[in-house]
């Protein structure tokens, strides 16, 4: 029986979840799409996810893809899944891919944002998807930490210690490539801000350690020099806190050809949602 390939958009609220990677003790979103469609497909079936989100963290465009036998037309897999999954982990389109694509391994890069409110006191319905941050928080002062980010560099200072063995000689280690850092104000919220991060990878806590660094750096607790020492250590010890996992979100992964329909592939030569 001839495998085919189905690669799927996914959504989650990862409020109460163990993250993404299966786990044999508490609920994984990998671990409820492979239960639900060795249901559907009666096959035991394994699901690759382009990344590996942490316990509370959320994805408004995660990918991952199974290979399976079942005749089923792909586009009933969105509706099968949706059918057995929580509500808080929606499968927005479902589609056939090429044999050889893997959500992994095929991406070019991924984009995610970090929320924050700075203000004294947070309202209980933004407490599980927006970090709570309260100081003097001044977007002037992250710019140029900002710009420092762009290009390849090597981001041990911001990766959770303990990630990955430092013995290994092969690979890219700790270098990756940042296309785009910035920092957004929503006009109609004071006090709410968002760091948005694209790259072609990320580290383990990379983004929750720099978002922790940078608010840092807008609360005037560490300058732009500082910033530039830090980055260039190479030393997590050097850097500043953990951001809550909370604010973090996977808003899309990059690959080479679009895909997903109903309006949501970005306009970038990258192409998908």
């Amino acid at each position: 029986m001839s495998q085919r390939n189905i690669r799927l958009h996914i959504a989650y609220d990862g409020t109460g979840f163990c993250g993404w990677q299966k786990q044999k003790n508490g609920t994984t979103i990998q671990g409820l799409l492979e239960a639900a469609l060795a249901r559907i497909t009666k096959e035991a079936t394994e699901v690759s996810g382009a990344g590996r989100t942490d316990a509370g963290v959320h994805a408004e465009g995660m990918t991952a893809n199974f290979y399976t036998g079942a005749a089923m037309p792909a586009a009933a897999f969105q509706r099968a899944l949706n059918s057995m999954l929580p509500k808080a982990v929606r499968i927005l389109e479902a589609a056939e891919a090429a044999p050889d694509f893997h959500a992994r391994f095929s991406a070019l890069g991924k984009t995610y944002r970090y929320d924050f409110f700075t203000g004294a006191v947070q309202l209980p319905a933004e407490r599980l998807y927006r970090a709570h941050a309260p100081c003097v928080f001044m977007p002037e002062r992250v710019q140029p930490c900002l710009e420092l980010l762009i290009g390849s560099h090597d981001f041990s200072s911001f990766e959770a210690v303990g990630t990955r063995d430092r013995s290994k000689t092969g690979g890219r280690g700790a270098v990756r490539t940042i296309f785009r850092a910035e920092c957004v104000a929503d006009p109609a919220r004071p006090e709410h801000f968002s760091f948005r991060f694209s790259g072609d990878g990320f580290l383990r806590c990379m983004v929750r350690n720099l978002s922790g660094t940078l608010i840092w750096a807008g609360a005037g607790k560490v300058s732009c020099e500082q910033f530039a020492s830090i980055l260039a250590a190479k030393d997590r010890t050097q850097a500043g806190p953990t951001a809550q996992a909370c604010g973090l979100f996977l808003e899309k992964v990059d690959y080479r050809d679009c895909f997903f329909s109903k309006g949501l592939v970005s306009g970038n030569s990258l192409g998908c949602a």
